[in-house]
């Protein structure tokens, strides 16, 4: 199988209700408030050291089975800032994308430093679901 190194877009921020230990690197995150800066349509979405997918992604990757990570609840709130920048801007429903899987080997992995790796079938099914900004190189197990 083939596996690739990818970029999502950084629609937003670290928000001031998140709940996490910075004296490790990578921060521990036990709470996530996602701050969303501007959204333009991407399933999946990033800030450090967190990932984000919609919930349609989130059924989707249920229903096809997969390995690496698992789900939890956030809180995604939007800026003032994007409010004014957007306006009207409606956010499907993100749930957090906890990643824990082995970059290489399992569907969803982290390879140093701090690179979100995922398998073919797993960018296939985000491509059919839409990541317009987000950036994909191959992953050679560097």
């Amino acid at each position: 199988m083939r596996f690739f190194k990818i970029w999502p877009n950084v629609a937003g921020g670290i928000g001031e209700r998140t709940v996490l230990d910075s004296s490790v690197h990578p921060p521990i995150v036990t709470k996530l408030h996602y701050e969303v800066e501007g959204w333009f349509g991407d399933v999946i979405v990033t800030t450090f050291p967190c990932f984000l997918v919609t919930e349609e992604t989130q059924r989707a990757l249920q229903k096809m089975g997969f390995s690496g990570a698992t789900f939890a609840d956030a809180e995604v709130t939007i800026s003032e800032d994007c409010q004014e920048d957007q306006p009207g801007l409606e956010l499907p429903h993100f749930v957090w994308l906890k990643v824990n899987g082995k970059a290489g080997q399992d569907d969803f992995g982290i390879a140093v430093p701090f690179r979100l790796v995922i398998s073919e079938r797993i960018l296939d099914l985000l491509e059919s679901l839409g990541i317009p900004f987000a950036i994909v190189e191959p992953f050679d197990n560097e």
